[in-house]
């Protein structure tokens, strides 16, 4: 079986070094030439919350000439089409794209490869790339899983075999609901990710903190009020019911929501938003697919969600130059 990982970047080169340690044939590609060099030269060095090093196959995208049976995506989605389209070209009669970006990618992705050949995929651990070749995992191992499906929440020989494969790295949820799925995921990566790139910080920090632990909070109120009017049931995150211990509807449950915060997000206390690793580096952010999607969805079902437009505004105002990652930005919300 043919397996490739496109976009190896801090997760990417960490899911590449899990499968090759554990004796899965996969190729990773990057448009990063020093990150390839370095992988090439030295292997996938994993530190963090583990220490391991492992040699690893690196190639360029110009270098893909192979066509593939699995294809992990994960990749930013701001070229999505393009690079769909692209990876078209190199997938086998029976070969598939497996989503792990942000947002929810797979209604686009399966208008160009079909649905029949796309599957998404949640991922609960994050990572920060430190170095050519060096990735940082930044989630307590015994945290770490996936939630794998398809848009029509049917299993196949296919599914089962990414399934098979991706559980070579941490434990895999095969889900039935599959938008009620990447909703959860959708959730958390408003509230943690868009609030870490906006105030410069990490997961903890930013729960931590009263003040923005309230932004966090409105945020996931947003999410789930959004859920509920479109009539999606948010599925568990890793057995937790996140709409039953964060939505509100009183003072007293609110209080309850905004103590839980700190604890739902322990595990992953040290994790850097991957938009505030790309505001670091002048990039683009994926916020129109997370905190964006969470407007759209709001727009069509006439929920407000002053809160994730407020993130969206912040963000790109920093991507333009106008501010910078900080909880100085706090008091932007302060307006609504």
């Amino acid at each position: 079986m043919k397996i490739a990982i496109f976009g190896a970047g801090s997760l990417g080169t960490v899911l590449g070094a899990y499968l090759t340690k554990n004796g899965v044939d996969v190729d990773l590609f990057s448009h990063n030439k020093n990150h390839i060099e370095g992988l090439r030269k030295n292997g996938a060095h994993i530190t963090g919350k583990v220490d391991f090093t492992v040699p690893v196959k690196a190639f360029y995208p110009e270098e893909m000439e192979e066509n593939y049976d699995l294809v992990f995506l994960m990749t930013k989605q701001l070229d999505n089409d393009n690079v769909v389209k692209f990876l078209k070209e190199h997938l086998t009669d029976e070969g598939d794209i497996c989503t792990m970006q942000n947002g929810l990618p797979e209604i686009g992705i399966s208008e160009i490869v079909g649905e029949d050949h796309t599957m998404g995929c949640a991922v609960a651990w994050g990572a920060t790339l430190k170095g050519n070749g060096v990735s940082e995992l930044t989630s307590e191992p015994d945290s770490m899983s996936f939630s794998l499906g398809r848009l029509n929440g049917k299993e196949d020989d296919r599914l089962l075999k990414a399934k098979e494969i991706l559980e070579k790295m941490c434990p895999v949820q095969l889900e039935k609901n599959f938008i009620g799925m990447r909703f959860s995921k959708l959730l958390i990566n408003a509230a943690f990710s868009g609030m870490s790139a906006v105030c410069g910080s990490t997961f903890g920090e930013v729960s931590k903190r009263k003040d923005s632990r309230v932004c966090v909070q409105k945020i996931i109120k947003e999410c789930i009020d959004v859920c509920r009017k479109a009539e999606i049931k948010i599925e568990p995150i890793q057995g937790k019911d996140v709409v039953k211990l964060l939505d509100y509807n009183n003072g007293f449950k609110k209080k309850i929501s905004f103590m839980l915060i700190p604890l739902c997000i322990k595990k992953h206390a040290a994790l850097k938003a991957s938009m505030l690793q790309d505001l670091e580096k002048g990039k683009k952010t994926e916020v129109d697919s997370i905190n964006g999607s969470v407007v759209l969805y709001g727009q069509k079902n006439k929920v407000a969600t002053p809160y994730n437009e407020t993130v969206v505004r912040i963000i790109h105002e920093i991507e333009e130059g106008k501010r910078t990652p900080s909880f100085d930005n706090l008091k932007v919300f302060k307006e609504i």
